[in-house]
């Protein structure tokens, strides 16, 4: 035999993986977790099926003078507050992370410090697609009947996750600070639920007093609902969409170097 068979011989080093790459493995691990834990599919279907149902049927009446004239406009604001709340399960999912150790892990690998956050925005997409698609076939076996269309459609869920995209940074934040699962989740909702509520998600603002009419108008929950009402319904507006996204986008520009900044610290 010619040559030494055990001789080492020399190779280039693989290429370091780029951010994309490492955003695309995080997310997988995403997908995964929907394997994995199922429960966390029962949460996702359940809730916005009780909400849509429970609200339409309670207050449809009241409001709008029958369910299905009351379902045109609730159901894109029922699917702004199914997104909000969806938004919390990234706080969760990361403190139990974080109180598991793998972020010890992720730490000492040689890839983007974003790629464990990005991988949880993934899992974001596809609760809030999920939920929104339910709440959508719901609200088209019940009457609901958007008037600009598939392709209103499919803006307003493009404004949708963009919306969730800029929410889930709050609590992705939270999850940093907080290492309960559940604290994060008390907190959250402590802070949504009066976000929510005064909103024009479920009633005019119209019929409201002055002052909290004036709250009302203010809160960007109101913009976005706003702005997808509008897309789904065909009078959306540039300056609707346009305002409905300055909330996102700013929470997306302030809270993802605070992120790495805890990250690093943690």
């Amino acid at each position: 035999m010619s040559g030494d068979p055990f001789r080492l011989t020399s190779m280039p080093a693989p290429a370091r993986p780029s951010a994309f790459s490492n955003a695309i493995a995080f997310g997988w691990r995403a997908v995964l977790k929907f394997r994995h834990v199922p429960e966390q599919l029962f949460d996702l279907v359940m809730t916005p099926i009780m909400f849509t149902l429970l609200f339409t049927f309670v207050f449809g009446g009241a409001l709008a003078g029958s369910p299905r004239e009351y379902l045109q406009f609730f159901l894109p604001g029922i699917l702004v507050q199914t997104v909000c709340f969806n938004a919390v399960y990234s706080g969760m999912g990361l403190s139990t992370d974080l109180g598991k150790g793998l972020f010890d892990r992720f730490r000492t690998l040689p890839i983007w410090p974003l790629a464990p956050f990005a991988g949880l925005m993934v899992g974001d997409v596809l609760r809030h697609l999920i939920a929104g698609l339910i709440i959508l076939g719901i609200g088209l076996g019940l009457g609901y009947r958007p008037e600009a269309g598939v392709a209103g459609v499919v803006a307003g869920f493009l404004l949708l996750l963009a919306v969730g995209f800029g929410m889930g940074w709050i609590f992705i934040v939270l999850g940093l600070l907080i290492r309960t699962p559940t604290t994060v989740m008390t907190l959250g909702f402590t802070l949504l639920f009066p976000l929510v509520f005064a909103s024009n998600i479920m009633v005019d603002p119209a019929t409201m007093p002055g002052w909290l009419r004036a709250f009302v108008e203010a809160n960007p929950v109101s913009w976005m609902t706003t702005a997808i009402r509008g897309l789904m319904g065909g009078g959306a507006t540039v300056g609707q969409v346009g305002l409905a996204l300055v909330f996102p986008a700013a929470l997306t520009a302030a809270l993802a170097p605070v992120t790495l900044w805890l990250y690093a610290r943690t």
